[in-house]
């Protein structure tokens, strides 16, 4: 295998994950001022914006679970036992040492093991999460009758708030990860210009040479 600038990442995904991020970050702003964690909004002010960052991510989630099927671009979140431990075992002790990253993205493989079981962790499990109890509460009016509602309505609001926590610490452990190992600037360029440093077999370097040119500088 050699090293080359391959464009791993599309427009949408780039499109997909500063959107996503930029409504993340009003969702958790709003929502800790909802929850009275500082003023700087009114709490209705907090409430609108609140619900429209929450739908138009649930609809750009829509909008990317579709494109992540119909490209099959879904492959590259499947976790795989294969290089898992090297993988931890670098976070935990070696990176402490200097030791070089055990994992080389591959055209096909962009994320190494442990972040395609933390993406497939967060999008099964945290997602859906914040979507089902966010959704519950917004609509608590067309269930408010139902026995015991309000106490229900109580372990929906705790369901909320810790996935809010959960998603706030992955954010955390995200950002804190692009400064370590190469710079900062050449963790987040890939996701600018869609280019990235990848292993290539000989066969898929022929065939983007020939098939996709400009996949490949």
């Amino acid at each position: 295998m050699a090293l080359h600038q391959v464009k791993i990442f599309s427009v949408f995904e780039r499109f997909w994950h500063w959107s996503q991020m930029l409504l993340i970050v009003i969702l958790l702003i709003t929502g800790f001022g909802l929850h009275g964690f500082h003023n700087l909004l009114s709490f209705e002010t907090a409430v609108t914006w609140h619900t429209g960052a929450a739908l138009a991510l649930l609809l750009l989630w829509a909008f990317s679970i579709f494109w992540l099927f119909t490209t099959r671009t879904w492959r590259h979140f499947i976790p795989t036992i294969t290089g898992l431990w090297g993988v931890l075992r670098y976070y935990a002790y070696g990176i402490f040492k200097g030791e070089r990253h055990p994992y080389r993205k591959a055209y096909w493989r962009k994320h190494n093991p442990l972040q395609a079981l933390a993406y497939l962790m967060l999008k099964i499990v945290l997602f859906p999460a914040i979507w089902i109890s966010g959704l519950a509460y917004l609509f608590y009016f067309a269930w408010r009758d139902l026995p015991d509602a309000p106490a229900w309505l109580e372990g929906v609001a705790l369901v909320h708030t810790a996935a809010a926590f959960a998603i706030l610490t992955f954010v955390f452990i995200h950002v804190y990860m692009l400064t370590t190992g190469h710079s900062f600037r050449e963790h987040v360029m890939p996701m600018v210009t869609g280019f990235d440093e990848v292993d290539l077999t000989s066969e898929e370097e022929a065939y983007l040479r020939k098939d996709e040119p400009e996949q490949i500088r």
